[in-house]
Order: C-alpha cells, then sequence, then structure tokens
C-alpha cells in the first residue's frame, strides 16, 4: 500500500504550490505515495467538481515579471474528497493508518489564535467546534486523531502551510488548548505522542483565477480546462525536517528542508506578506484594482520600499538571509502585470495580517530604537481602510474572518479615533499603552489623511 498524504485545503494556492511540488516528484517516479485533498468548507465545491470532470488533472499557468509563459498538466491528485456536512469521508481518510502527513491551507485568519496565543472562543466558528463541530482545522484535526486512537492508525506529521509566523508551534499550541477545552485528554495525549507539527515557510503568489482564464489558457496553449490555476514563476517552500513518520523525498521537488525555518519565515513574512498589505491598501486610496499597479506607482513603490528598508531591515539583519537582495527581488516579483492579483485578494483578513505580519516589527522597532515611522504606516492606512468601509469607499467586498464590526464601529466613531484604536491590545500588544506609539500614529495617520486627500 502507498502512503497518503493528505491535504485539507483545496484552493488555488494549494494546487499552485504543494500539489505543484507532489506532481515534480511523480515525473520523477515516486511510486509509493498518494496526494488527496478535500475542503473542510463548502465554498469551494465547484473546484472539487470540476477535477472529478477532468479525472483530478488541471492545468498551472506559471509568469515570469519578463513575461515567460509555461504551463503545467498536474496530475498529482489520487483523490479529491466532496464536501459534506461533518466531513465523514475526509475524518475517514486522515483515520487511515496509510495517512501519513496531514497538511493545511486555510488563511492565517483560520488559526483564530488572539495576541497572547489563546484561542478565540467567541468566534462561531470555534464556538461550533468546542461543541462537536468540524467549522475550524481544529474541530477537524480532533476529529481525525480521535479516529486515529481508536483505530489504533499510529504517527501522523500535521502540517500547516499558512503564513503564519511560527505555524506549526502556533497550531499545536491552538490544537492543544482546543483538545483541553473539549475535555479530550486521551486525544491529547495521543497528539503529544504520535504527532508532530513542523514549521514551514510557503511562497508563491497566487491570484485568485480570473474569469477568462479557462479561455485565455485554451487561446495560448490549446487546453480546455474548466479549473485552471495561475501564478507566478517563482516557488518556495521551507519545512523543518521534524516528520514524525515517513515523508517523500521533498527534496527532489526543490523544497528546502531545514534544522529551522525561522530566518526564512522573518523575512517573508515582515518583507513580502506585510508590504503586501501596504501597496494594497494604498493602492485602495488611490482607486487601483491590482498589485502591480500599486508596485509600478512610483509614490506607493517607494512607500513600501521605505517601511523594509528602514523599518525591517535593521531589525533582522544577520539571520543569514541577503535581506536587501530578497527586497528587491519581492518588490520585483509585485511589479509583474501578468500575475493580476486584486487587492481584494490582499486586502482580506487584514486585521489578522497585522498581527501575523506587522506587529512583530513594530514590537522590535520600539524595542530597539529603529525608526518606526515605515511600520506605523501600515496600521494608520488599516485605520483609513476602517473609515473608508464604514463610508462605502472600498470597491469590495471585504471579507475577514477575523473582523469585529462592533470594535470597527468603536474605533471609527470615537471622539478620538487613533487613541481608540491604538489602544487595541490585540493589535499592539504593551503598545496600547505607549504615549510614544500614540503620537507616531497620530502623526502617520495625518500623513495618510493628507495623502487620501490629493489622491
Amino acid at each position: 500500500m502507498a502512503n497518503i498524504w493528505l491535504h485539507l485545503g483545496l484552493g488555488s494556492f494549494h494546487r499552485a504550490h504543494q500539489a505543484y511540488a507532489f506532481n515534480q516528484l511523480l515525473e520523477q517516479g515516486l511510486q509509493d505515495w498518494h496526494f488527496e485533498a478535500g475542503n473542510i468548507r463548502d465554498d469551494a465545491e465547484a473546484t472539487v467538481q470540476g477535477l472529478l470532470k477532468q479525472n483530478l488533472h488541471y492545468t498551472l499557468e506559471t509568469v515570469s515579471p519578463e513575461g515567460e509563459r509555461k504551463f503545467f498538466t498536474i496530475k498529482s491528485l489520487s483523490k479529491v474528497v466532496p464536501y459534506a456536512p461533518g466531513l465523514p469521508e475526509l475524518i475517514a481518510e486522515g483515520a487511515k493508518a496509510d495517512t501519513k502527513v496531514i497538511s493545511f491551507t486555510v488563511t492565517e485568519a483560520g488559526y483564530y489564535l488572539d495576541n497572547t496565543l489563546k484561542l478565540q472562543q467567541d468566534q462561531d466558528a470555534i464556538a461550533t467546534d468546542l461543541k462537536g463541530g468540524t467549522a475550524t482545522i481544529y474541530g477537524v484535526i480532533a476529529h481525525i486523531l480521535k479516529a486515529r486512537l481508536e483505530q489504533g492508525s499510529g504517527d501522523v506529521t500535521l502540517l500547516c502551510c499558512d503564513n503564519v509566523r511560527e505555524n506549526g508551534d502556533k497550531f499545536a499550541h491552538g490544537l492543544t488548548e482546543f483538545l483541553t477545552l473539549t475535555g479530550q485528554q486521551d486525544v491529547l495525549k495521543f497528539m503529544q505522542e504520535h504527532t508532530t507539527c513542523p514549521n514551514t515557510m510557503v511562497d508563491r503568489i497566487t491570484p485568485r483565477p480570473a474569469s477568462d482564464l479557462s479561455a485565455e489558457i485554451k487561446k495560448l496553449a490549446g487546453i480546455d480546462d474548466c479549473v485552471p490555476v495561475m501564478s507566478e514563476a517563482f516557488f518556495q517552500w521551507v519545512i523543518e525536517d521534524k516528520f514524525k513518520t515517513v515523508r517523500p523525498p521533498l527534496e527532489k521537488a526543490g523544497v528546502q528542508m531545514v534544522d529551522s525555518v525561522m530566518a526564512y519565515e522573518d523575512a517573508k513574512l515582515r518583507i513580502l506578506n506585510a508590504s503586501h498589505t501596504c501597496l494594497a491598501l494604498l493602492g485602495v486610496i488611490k482607486g487601483y484594482n491590482f498589485v502591480f499597479e500599486c508596485a509600478r506607482d512610483p509614490e506607493l513603490y517607494q512607500l513600501t520600499y521605505n517601511y523594509v528598508t528602514n523599518s525591517v531591515i535593521p531589525c533582522i539583519k544577520g539571520h543569514g538571509i541577503d535581506v536587501e537582495a530578497y527586497r528587491d527581488e519581492v518588490l520585483n516579483r509585485f511589479k509583474n502585470d501578468h500575475i493580476r492579483d486584486t487587492l481584494q485578494r490582499i486586502c482580506q483578513d487584514s486585521f489578522s495580517k497585522l498581527i501575523s505580519f506587522v506587529q512583530p516589527t513594530l514590537f522590535d522597532c520600539y524595542r530597539l530604537g529603529v525608526d518606526a515611522s515605515g511600520v506605523v504606516l501600515i496600521p494608520a492606512l488599516y485605520l483609513n481602510f476602517l473609515f473608508y468601509l464604514k463610508d462605502g469607499k472600498v470597491p469590495f467586498a471585504y471579507q475577514d474572518s477575523s473582523f469585529d464590526q462592533q470594535w470597527a464601529d468603536s474605533v471609527t466613531s470615537a471622539a478620538d479615533p487613533v487613541a481608540a484604536y491604538a489602544s487595541t491590545a490585540l493589535l499592539f500588544g504593551e503598545l496600547a499603552n505607549s504615549a510614544t506609539f500614540l503620537k507616531d500614529l497620530k502623526e502617520r495617520y495625518a500623513f495618510v489623511q493628507g495623502f487620501a486627500k490629493t489622491h
């Protein structure tokens, strides 16, 4: 029997990233692994049905900043599991003894952890799962581990592939609390003895497939495909080599297996992900629709460049990465006008992104005495975005599973909105009580207001 790698979250990123790597392994003759996938929510079933019509095959188009296009037929998926309430088939797949790795991409907001790494029990999805549901990754994995315990299925690696700092550690922390809150001490003991949760770093800009992508691929490559996906040519996947049991030879697909991912993820989250958010929030002010428009705007480019150069690099220099070269590569990737990544996608979950991507640099700047003006710009932009939402000036539907409308209303209606915003401990930790931070935030917000008036 072949070993099984099961992925939860059959979205565009998985199909352009992990499934792409698996496809390379299969093309090199790998025979002892099957790669399966399914969703824990019912909002992507069109993709599942499309894949079922196409023998689970699909086209990946990659485009470099120079416009070089390549087309790959991805055949790595051996099984996709259609969504069903309660996820019985998906849980059964995860419970099989042959399933050795369970990975997942549920977005940064899908981990429901507050600033102290406590589960946000007031969130509807977490509340549902604490009562036995399967609305979050914790509920699903808890059901899978319980089934593995009952069936004697043995060891399994749980692999988070989302843009969360120390993602494996944080997922394990959240799952431990979840199992404790639900009184599943037997499952918790099984988790502690029979699983590992390696940290990872993933990187490949993958926009939501445009409505005309199928027609474009038919025109350019002569391929009929109802569920293609496209991404940039750049690919990176860094994983701590701490698998609990067997794993595929991922190195043969260009995956970097390392002792620690911290330096890689630190650079990526602070430089790429935070810059993405910075550009997108700036772009909303100027009425842009796509990231490449923002990156090609000299004014927006310079503000983002200054954020990285003046706030990030002084905090992370010496981590073993050429951060100046990485900065330049990232900002050049953003200029790729073939990757029509929407501001709507990048702006989604901005509340969680401030915590994951911006907060560490914010804290470091004040702790180390580094110029904080570049990084304070980003929360100032988000405060402006809150007012745009209130005034109906955001030209797209804003999705944010961690967004608290009552909190947003209290901020935007306060006598001193900047002070009310700055006091949000979940976003700003100890800085919520800092007069220096409040002064800096007011200065940067005044700059943003002036910027918005002139654009």
